[in-house]
């Protein structure tokens, strides 16, 4: 089987696999590239794996007239940037030993070892520069039917990196058949193995969780989480139920991973998923209105549209009713809107604690009006 993209013609990258290959080494494209490449989906980023050592790579680059950036040097990784595109070549590897977190890893000439430490079948494929599909563990019938197991024995790649059992789901969530379900021995060991989670720093578990509620419908996979004890230790309290609700009211727009984790509930989830400030305080606001009886108009005057959408959709979804009718537009023509009073129009008359709830009534007299009123008639 062959594969082809303009991400594997294109010269820049034909130039980082000529430096390896005209020097007798392989170069090989793998993992998501060559994944994403046989379902069809698009590239991003391209890996490429070799035999040649870090060194090796960094000085046919330099003599390739290409730049070579350390970037993982001790652990095989070598970024050969051309054209201004990065990409990253990891030398052949094996691991010698993991704690759980991270692994000790000796360089290896031989494809076998590098693609038998891999975390999923789906990333343990290889491709050459002409496109020509290298399987060493047989794992092309899993891409194609969009079957998300690990390579190997699950249990042991758990151990390696305790990690993978959020991979595992957020992976499925992605690539999986959304009709074969979860794999059960798969499944099984993340269940066996949940505690392990506990080692995980929090900036990691952050990152997965936010990939994985950014899938197109991440409401399966999620649920499989909370039935085999992985949510609870991710955020405890947390409900996965409102989620596919909140997918079928998204109805086409973009999923926003935010959005999705403020229906799940949970507690202390900013600092447990060491989100961003600007996150963490969204994620406040949508809770707070979820019950509050706001409008979509006046959400979209006070919150602006992004934000009035995840609101207006999350309480649809937690309450289990479709949102109201027009809800787009009415938000759109509340975030357009612009009060037409300032605190100096009710001066010198009004000032301290009296000005600022006489302008905070006007304002709600002016929303109630469906944002009508004008300046005369609020001043009236």
């Amino acid at each position: 089987m062959k594969i082809t993209g303009a991400w594997l013609t294109r010269p820049e990258t034909q130039a980082v696999c000529a430096m390896l290959t005209g020097a007798g080494y392989r170069a090989l494209v793998v993992g998501g590239c060559v994944r994403n490449a046989l379902l069809g989906l698009a590239v991003h980023d391209v890996d490429i794996a070799t035999d040649a050592l870090p060194q090796t790579v960094t000085d046919l680059a330099e003599a390739a007239g290409l730049r070579a950036v350390p970037t993982g040097f001790d652990h095989g990784t070598v970024t050969v940037v051309a054209g201004g595109i990065g990409h990253e070549v990891t030398t052949f590897r094996r691991d010698v030993a993991t704690d759980g977190r991270r692994a000790t890893v000796a360089f290896s000439t031989l494809i076998s070892d590098d693609a038998a430490r891999r975390d999923l079948t789906v990333n343990a494929l290889y491709a050459t520069s002409a496109g020509e599909v290298i399987d060493p563990l047989g794992a092309l019938p899993d891409v194609l039917a969009r079957r998300v197991r690990f390579v190997g024995d699950a249990g042991a790649r758990i151990t390696e990196d305790r990690l993978r059992i959020l991979r595992f789901f957020r992976f499925h969530a992605i690539y999986g058949d959304p009709e074969g379900g979860l794999d059960p021995e798969g499944l099984a060991a993340c269940a066996a193995n949940a505690d392990g989670i506990e080692q995980l720093s929090r900036e990691r578990v952050g990152v997965e969780i936010a990939k994985l509620l950014a899938a197109r419908d991440p409401a399966p996979a999620v649920a499989a989480m909370a039935r085999a004890g992985i949510l609870v230790r991710v955020l405890p309290g947390a409900d996965p139920r409102a989620l596919a609700p909140l997918v079928h009211f998204e109805a086409g727009l973009a999923p926003r991973w935010q959005r999705r984790l403020a229906v799940l509930g949970g507690q202390d989830v900013a600092q447990r998923l060491r989100l961003a400030r600007k996150d963490a305080a969204a994620l406040a606001e949508v809770r707070a209105e979820i019950g509050a009886l706001r409008t979509p108009a006046e959400l979209g005057y006070r919150h602006g549209a992004a934000l009035a959408t995840d609101i207006v959709l999350a309480r649809a979804a937690v309450l289990a009713v479709p949102p109201p009718a027009g809800w787009s537009g009415d938000i759109a023509r509340g975030a357009a809107a612009e009060f037409p009073l300032a605190a100096a129009d009710l001066m010198p008359a009004l000032h301290g604690p009296a000005l600022g709830a006489r302008l905070k009534a006007l304002e709600s007299r002016w929303i109630d009006s469906g944002f009508a009123l004008s300046r005369a008639q609020l001043l009236a």
